[in-house]
């Protein structure tokens, strides 16, 4: 399976038999859903799910399914979403999607906790916003690096839990080129060199 790299938290993976595209968000390429045969969103914020994106590459392809939690589902633009939740499988581009978590990790106790869902595809794990560990095995886990949500001591408990052979950064729109080069210099020394950064863009096999 290959995996691209939108910017932000934004993957697309090719199957062989088709395109799952993961949260395109504000910050990501609009150019992740070219070709799309399914897209996942972990949860609502928008740098996870641009809706007025999402309804014009609905508008076009009606036929490919979104899939998301359920609040989504209540959002005020009224795009059609499938949802989903901890268990589900989904089968889709010739493989699976399974689905685990709940919320989204705390902002701030004065702020709302947000449905999050987190995804598995063929062993790549997507946590979207929140540190779950999911109960099976992970080959790649794409790890949030930055966030209001996200110390980088907890970004590497969280990667040292998952215990994946290869560790890709994801959720870095926020930082700038010298910030990006504290995960890429720490998640190594901490981590192993199962970590890897690809740049935007850019694909990798996984």
């Amino acid at each position: 399976m290959r995996l691209t790299k939108f910017g932000h938290s934004c993957v697309r993976l090719d199957t062989g038999q088709g395109l799952i595209v993961i949260d395109p968000g504000v910050y990501s390429d609009p150019a992740a859903l070219d070709g799309a045969d399914a897209v996942f969103i972990t949860h609502e914020h928008p740098d996870h799910c641009d809706e007025a994106r999402l309804l014009d590459f609905h508008a076009k392809r009606p036929d490919v399914p979104i899939y998301g939690p359920e609040l989504l589902a209540e959002a005020p633009s009224g795009l059609a979403y499938t949802c989903v939740s901890a268990g589900d499988v989904i089968p889709v581009a010739g493989t699976e999607v399974k689905v685990f978590g709940e919320r989204h990790a705390v902002i701030h106790p004065d702020l709302p906790l947000v449905a999050n869902v987190c995804y598995l595809v063929d062993g790549v794990y997507h946590p979207g916003d929140s540190l779950t560990v999911p109960d099976m095995p992970v080959r790649t886990l794409l790890a949030p690096v930055a966030a209001p949500w996200l110390k980088i001591a907890e970004a590497i408990d969280f990667a040292r839990a998952v215990d994946a052979e290869a560790v890709h950064p994801i959720h870095d729109a926020i930082l700038s080129d010298i910030g990006m080069g504290l995960p890429d210099r720490l998640f190594p020394q901490l981590v192993g060199d199962s970590y890897r950064r690809i740049p935007n863009g850019q694909t990798a096999t996984v």
